[in-house]
């Protein structure tokens, strides 16, 4: 079964716990789901500050949030461009393999096109060869 992998499984064998890791939280954050789960934490952080009677942990204009967020986005940038750039590896890894892969067709076009030309030359060498023999016998 070694020989069924593509060139990705084997480039995602090659894949350390960091890259994976870094994989699957751009791959989380960069999804509806994300999306959807933060704002609702977004709001209810807001709610909450904006109706507490008693204490007001992070009271308007929501410093501590934005100072969550901020931090968020100093570890998310990086970790994202860390799989953005594996992207662009398996990306030229794929072109390379594809251009590779059209270079074999190609040749392999070009053997069959020499291998039908010699069957019609050889074809046509037959069809003269039957009508010299039709217009010799046609003259005897």
């Amino acid at each position: 079964m070694e020989n069924s992998k593509n060139w990705h499984d084997k480039h995602k064998e090659t894949l350390g716990f960091g890259s994976r890791l870094a994989d699957s939280v751009a791959n989380g954050m960069g999804s509806w789901k994300f999306i959807i789960i933060q704002s609702v934490f977004v709001l209810i952080w807001m709610g909450l500050n904006l109706i507490a009677f008693a204490y007001h942990w992070d009271v308007y204009p929501f410093i501590l949030l934005n100072l969550v967020f901020s931090t968020q986005a100093a570890y998310a940038a990086p970790i994202i461009m860390m799989s953005q750039n594996r992207q662009n590896e398996r990306d030229r890894v794929q072109a390379q393999s594809d251009y590779q892969t059209n270079v074999d067709a190609k040749l392999e076009i070009e053997a069959l096109t020499i291998k039908l030309d010699i069957i019609e030359i050889e074809k046509l060498d037959k069809i003269i060869a039957m009508l010299e023999e039709m217009k010799m016998n046609s003259s005897k």
